[in-house]
């Protein structure tokens, strides 16, 4: 499906975790680029899947790994300042072993390839980033080998029939020569246009 090989998905992580201390209290309602999440959403989200993603890598299945997204809305832990970074690093650490990208994991209720389970959640820290600097008027600038891991997943997966069972968008046309940032969020259904006031 991709050509991943594995890499460092700390810088990646690391940009997430400063993207969401810069999240002040009074915009957790405001509205995302994921039409269904507030910005309180999306950190939930995101807490959840870096538990979720961690495990994979760990292949500590069970509770974590087994929930299938959507099936619930995302809740965001009170202390979420403290726990989201901390569950950043840890999936970050999980992702330096090299047997995490190997055999076979879970996440989201779904068996696959721990190469393949290392290229979507690069796509999830990049897409997601993006989401949340728009949402707060962050700048943002991912980390480029989590950046190209996501873009070569999502390309992959704009020429899958089914677009990963429902998970993404309609794939939102991008000039081939914009930056590599707005292809990949133009691949995840996402518009490069987008602001708080689209």
């Amino acid at each position: 499906m991709t050509d991943t090989t594995t890499f460092d998905l700390g810088p990646q992580a690391r940009i997430v975790a400063r993207l969401a201390a810069g999240v002040p209290d009074d915009r957790l309602a405001a509205p995302t680029p994921c039409p269904e999440y507030a910005v309180g959403d999306l950190l939930g989200h995101i807490a959840g899947l870096a538990a979720a993603f961690r495990d994979a890598a760990r292949k500590d299945l069970g509770r974590t790994t087994d929930t299938a997204p959507g099936s619930a809305a995302p809740t965001l832990p009170a202390a979420w300042r403290e726990e989201l970074p901390r569950v950043l690093g840890e999936l970050a650490e999980a992702w330096q072993d090299p047997a995490a990208w190997t055999g076979m994991t879970r996440a989201g209720g779904v068996d696959l390839p721990g190469d393949i389970a290392g290229a979507v959640v690069a796509d999830e820290l990049v897409v997601h980033g993006w989401d949340l600097a728009r949402a707060t008027g962050q700048e943002y600038a991912p980390d480029g080998a989590a950046l190209r891991a996501s873009h070569a997943f999502l390309l992959a997966a704009a020429e899958d029939e089914d677009r990963g069972g429902g998970i993404f968008g309609p794939v939102v046309p991008v000039p081939d020569g914009a930056p590599l940032l707005d292809r990949t969020v133009g691949l995840s259904g996402r518009d490069p246009a987008w602001t708080p006031l689209s």
